[in-house]
């Protein structure tokens, strides 16, 4: 990955709980309008990097850039999307979709202008007109393209998922996919998903990443990476990928050295 390209930088990321090391010497770098996703099991601390990448908490040891930038600065350039949508039950959609637009880390904006930015967010994930509704009007997929919205209005460079779509039915689950894959190459963003999902990881992802903790027992480190062929969203699994799928679920129950130290 050519430095011009490099969008976000982790270098040697650790975190420990309660004196416990959940991970240790996590290196991950993405580039520009890149889809990366990362996969592991349950506890092993995916969410927890999610949160350290995006500003969230801080961690043991470690550094962070995205764009050159660390602190708040960093934290300016990205938005984050929750399983939950997270959505404030009081204020409208709209009033959702805008929130946080007024922080001190964002420029200032006037009230046309800010109404202008929310208008288009709503009808880029298919909720023109419905701004003036309740959260509680809305079905779960519904809610998510909110959330989804709320994240593309701070116009980021990246955007951080945490599972965001594991409670949805399928089909609603496959045409978020798709919506996430669209405005990301629209906005020109890039995407760091978290998903207990294989088939969603490769279906959707440039690279897939996996997190898992040594076979001994020690502090969980991305230990395999893969990059499907295809362009994305893939409609068809390839005998290639149900190869890959295969071999990240023998690496999910072998965790060992990294496979691809490279990354």
């Amino acid at each position: 990955m050519s430095d011009a390209n490099l969008l976000l930088s982790a270098r040697q990321l650790a975190f420990s709980y309660g004196g416990a090391p959940v991970f240790a010497g996590v290196d991950l770098h993405i580039a520009r309008r890149e889809i990366v996703c990362l996969i592991g099991a349950s506890g092993c601390g995916k969410s927890t990097l999610l949160r350290l990448l995006a500003g969230l908490a801080e961690p043991g040891s470690g550094s962070v850039t995205v764009d050159g930038e660390s602190g708040a600065w960093r934290a300016a350039k990205a938005s984050v999307v929750f399983q939950s949508p997270a959505l404030l039950p009081w204020l409208s959609v709209a009033d959702n979709v805008g929130f946080g637009l007024d922080f001190a880390c964002r420029p200032a904006e006037g009230k046309a202008a800010r109404h202008e930015r929310i208008a288009r967010v709503l009808d880029l994930v298919g909720l023109t007109g419905q701004g003036e509704k309740k959260p509680q009007a809305l079905s779960g997929g519904m809610a998510q393209r909110v959330a989804l919205a709320r994240a593309l209005a701070r116009d980021p460079e990246i955007i951080y998922l945490d599972e965001p779509f594991s409670a949805l039915d399928a089909i609603t689950r496959e045409s978020m996919q798709d919506l996430l894959v669209a405005l990301a190459h629209q906005q020109q963003s890039a995407a760091l998903l978290v998903t207990h999902d294989i088939d969603e990881a490769l279906r959707i992802g440039d690279r897939v990443l996996l997190l898992a903790g040594c076979a001994d027992g020690g502090p969980a480190r991305i230990v395999g990476q893969w990059q499907p062929d295809g362009r994305v969203p893939r409609q068809h699994r390839s005998p290639a990928l149900n190869h890959m799928r295969e071999e990240i679920l023998y690496a999910l129950s072998n965790p060992g050295p990294a496979w691809f130290p490279d990354l």
